[in-house]
Order: C-alpha cells, then structure tokens, then sequence
C-alpha cells in the first residue's frame, strides 16, 4: 500500500512512541488507525509544507487541522511570539492582549457581545453547553449525528436507536446518565428538528451545530435546514449554539453564521483564532455571558486562558486576515484544488466528488456531495485508503481518514495546487 521503508526513522520513532504513549499518539486520528500504515512524525514546516523525520517534504492539507490558514511559521507571527515570550510565558492575571483579541472577536464574528477565552475547542463548547443550561434551567440538548464538539461526556453521543430515542456514549468511561438528556438527529433534516421540538422543546436548554461541518468530511448545513433551527430555538427559549471551532475565520471573515445570515445565541471559536497556539474562544448576547463567574453562577475557568504567547499568535493570525482579498484568494485557490481533483478523477474513470467552502473542502469516493453522514458513511472507505497512501508516496499529505475536512493556506499558490492536481492524477489512474 505504501513504499515506506522498514527502517525509517518514522518506524523507528512510532515504535519508540508506543512504549510511553497509549497508541503512540496524543490524539487518536494522527495513529493512521483508519488508513493503515505508520504516522509521519513531522520536525517542521514552513508556508504549505511539512517535512518529517526522513527528511521528505510534504504539500500539507491538514494545517494543523486548520489553524495555519496564513501558512506554516508565518514570519509574522512566529515574531509575535518570541516577542511575547520574551515578556514571559504565563502571568495567571490579566493582560492588554486579552482584551485586544476579545475586542477583535466581538468586532468581526456578528453576534459576539462578549467573550470568554479559553485553551481549547473542546473548553468552548462544553463551557457553551454548560452556560446555556444554566441560563435555561434547563437539561436537555440537541445534536446531530455526525458533527464533532470536542471529548466532552455529554457530546460523545452516537444516535440512539429510534427516531427521538436519546443517545448512546461512543467512549467507554462515559456513564449513561451523563448522555440521558442528550438527543441526536440527523444533520439537514427539518422535520425531525420540527418533531424533537414539538414533543419535548420546553425541556431543550440548547441546539449546537456545525453550520458547516468538518467532523463528517465537509458538509454544509442548508439554509432551510439552520433557519428553522433558529426559529424553533427562539420560539421555545432554547440557546442556540454555533460550533464554529473548525469552520470560524475558515468559511470567511465573520465564519459560517455571517455567511448564512444567521445570528446564534452563543458561539464556540478555536483553531484558526490561535494561529496555531492553543486559544478558543466561547461567546454571545451579553445577557448570556453576563451569567459567567465571577458575576454569575455558571462556574468556569482556566490557568492558561489568554496565554500570553498564545493569544499574540492569534491576533497576529487575525490581522493577516483581514489584507484585502484575503478570503476571494483563499477561496478561489481551494475552488482550483478540488475542480483539478474532481478532472483527474474523472479522466482516469473513478467515482469521485469534491467541494469547498472558503478554504475548507471535502473529498468524496461517490457519485454526489453527501449531506448527511449516512451519505458521508456510504463512501468507497478502502479506494479513498488508497489515494491516501498514492499521495502520502507522491508527497502530498491529506488527512489520515475519510471522514476529516481538508484545509488550504494562503500559501497554496498556482504552482503547489498544480503539482497536487498532477500528483492526483497519476494516483487516480493506478487505483482505477
């Protein structure tokens, strides 16, 4: 399946990893596990390559699953953050920068009044669940099959067995009263929304949604499907929650929601928001965020909320942004990588699709773009196994599953998007 050499130093390093990391990993997709084969332990990057401990380089699709959408070691912020550091690298008070980039985030994402900071994608989102059932008084949530929140207890949810039947913990170690009050649909699908609100929706404390999903490849919500979310939510006093950890500063300047049109209650923010260093961010109406301690009663918190160093990489990342033409360049290049994959493929006969929203895009082993992940879940799982490893030996690097989004930096030019298309190409013709 691949031509990786015994003796690597890949090999080498994944076997030593195995004896002090469970898997090897420490976070469970890099294992390969899906698509065979040994990870690439990557010692640097630069624009849009990585090169690993062989010393081969790598086209980078994955951008440290989205944050390097300026590219890898921007000169610009990797200066932001040796001038941070040197300032110190964690105070546990207050600081100017914090501020800075709540401000910045209020200002571009539309429904942002306030922010809290946090570390990570998964402390968004399951401070966002916990504020709205505090706000609510309320236990019950709704999400839907396929969309990723972070390893939080209450969101490690598969679907139940029946339509409105609650849902069932995917990770051993997370008990059955912690998901009883978890309800999962199905992405796009408006009248089961329409019937989990008509029989239990003055219980629902809040809906949280991928408005444009990368946790089932890339899906985008319909419009009909997020502004019938947004009317039963108002309409019942539920929160509604925008999980744009992956698709925010992604899909454009003010994320999915300003794309849609649609205003969420409260929104989770990550990745891109920390150019690569470990910044999220949750937020929404003030009223709401008004409830967080220490004025209100919903407890959170965090030693290395606002880093610092962190929070100079992200807004150094947000103003790079913001250059004129930025997202028409970003998108235009990923529009160019998946109609040249969607060509190669067809000229060497396979069934294949494509498609991208600003400079994220989904690569799918069928006949149609999937929306909904029992579409997504229908693809051909071992050809796309092939075209990963066909890749991997021509050295382009998409990620190491077929459920995962792909993500275009700044530095994808005409020329890197070319060689992956050609690269493409002669993968397709071997696995036809």
């Amino acid at each position: 399946m691949t031509t990786e050499h015994a003796s690597s130093k890949n090999d080498i390093l994944f076997a030593r990893a195995q004896q002090s990391t469970p898997g090897g990993v420490n976070s469970p997709v890099r294992a390969f596990r899906s698509v065979g084969g040994t990870p690439r332990f990557i010692t640097r990057a630069e624009g849009p390559y990585f090169w690993d401990a062989d010393g081969k380089r790598y086209i980078d699709y994955i951008g440290s699953w989205g944050p390097a959408i300026v590219g890898h070691a921007h000169p610009q912020v990797v200066k932001a953050v040796q001038d941070a550091a040197a300032n110190g690298l964690s105070f546990g008070a207050p600081t100017e920068g914090e501020i800075e980039i709540a401000e910045e985030l209020c200002r571009l994402v539309p429904s942002l009044e306030q922010v809290r900071l946090v570390s990570s994608g998964t402390e968004a989102t399951m401070s966002a669940l916990r504020l709205a059932r505090g706000a609510t008084g309320r236990d019950k949530i709704v999400k839907f099959e396929g969309c990723y929140h972070g390893h939080a207890d209450s969101l490690l949810v598969k679907a139940g067995s029946g339509l409105l039947t609650f849902g069932n913990p995917t990770s051993a170690g997370v008990p059955e009263d912690f998901v009883k009050h978890t309800l999962v649909l199905d992405y796009n699908n408006v009248p089961q929304l329409e019937d989990a609100f008509a029989s239990m929706g003055d219980t629902i404390a809040c809906v949280i949604v991928e408005p444009v999903a990368g946790n089932m490849n890339l899906i985008r919500a319909t419009p009909e499907f997020l502004t019938r979310m947004r009317e039963l939510c108002t309409e019942h006093g539920a929160v509604l929650i925008f999980d744009e950890v992956m698709c925010g500063f992604r899909v454009g300047l003010g994320g999915a929601q300003e794309m849609y049109g649609i205003s969420p209650d409260l929104t989770a923010l990550g990745k891109v928001i920390g150019g690569g260093m470990p910044v999220a961010a949750f937020g929404g109406r003030s009223e709401l965020m008004q409830k967080m301690a220490p004025i209100g009663p919903v407890y959170q918190a965090g030693t290395l909320s606002g880093n610092p160093v962190a929070v100079a990489a992200g807004m150094t990342t947000l103003k790079l942004v913001q250059e004129p033409g930025f997202y028409d360049r970003l998108s235009a290049q990923t529009a160019k990588l998946v109609e040249g994959l969607a060509e190669a493929a067809k000229e060497a006969g396979v069934t294949f699709c494509a498609d991208s929203v600003g400079g994220m895009f989904g690569m799918y082993f069928s006949a149609t773009v999937p929306s909904t992940y029992a579409q997504m879940m229908a693809g051909d799982k071992e050809r796309f196994n092939r075209f990963f490893h066909g890749m991997l030996d021509e050295g382009v690097y998409f990620a190491p599953a077929m459920f995962e989004a792909g993500f275009v930096s700044a530095q994808h030019d005409d020329g890197v998007i070319a060689e992956t298309v050609e690269a493409a190409r002669r993968v397709f013709k071997r696995i036809a």
